[in-house]
């Protein structure tokens, strides 16, 4: 199995345990407010940092899996040879994003909040840890974007069908 498999295979069992805390955790925020009158003090915090993790890796998880939101209208116009340039294009752009954003400015912002000592309210635990999630999703973005430069996908993710090749009965009636 290669990385990329062992890595998409981490990725979609973390996410899911992730989501499946943060549903238990706001059901228990919400059970203790009106089953049992006071409200649990640490859920609120729990269910923010726990959809900053949620939100960052299924994004990276997405990205992977050349799932995510995508405008294709100049796609279709290209040649194979022109498709090839604008992916090897949007990758290399996906990934300098994922390194100056992500990686360096996420790595700043864990270095000083652990630096200075900042402590979450409720849970006491350093928010420099929450922070760690983003430059880790930003690598993990790199790697999918040097990977499909290196090998690029010829599985049918590309081949979305152009305007009149879907055929009458496949068509959604508006």
């Amino acid at each position: 199995m290669t990385i990329r498999k062992h890595l998409d295979r981490f990725l979609a069992t973390f996410v899911t345990i992730l989501m499946g805390v943060l549903v238990i955790n706001v059901l228990w925020q919400v059970a203790s407010r009106y089953l049992v009158g006071h409200p649990s003090a640490f859920t609120d915090e729990l269910a923010g940092f726990l959809l900053i993790w949620v939100g960052l890796l299924g994004a990276t998880f997405i990205t992977g899996k050349k799932e995510h939101l995508a405008i294709d209208l100049l796609h279709h116009k290209l040649s194979p040879e022109g498709k090839t340039r604008v992916n090897v294009l949007i990758n290399v752009l996906i990934a300098l994003f994922a390194l100056a954003v992500l990686v360096v400015g996420g790595a700043n912002l864990v270095y000083i909040t652990l630096r200075l000592s900042q402590v979450s309210s409720a849970l006491q635990i350093p928010v420099g840890y929450v922070y760690l999630v983003l430059p880790l999703s930003g690598l993990f973005i790199m790697y999918y974007s040097i990977y499909d430069i290196v090998y690029p996908q010829t599985d049918g993710h590309e081949q979305v069908p152009e305007p009149g090749q879907v055929p009458e009965q496949e068509r959604p009636n508006l």
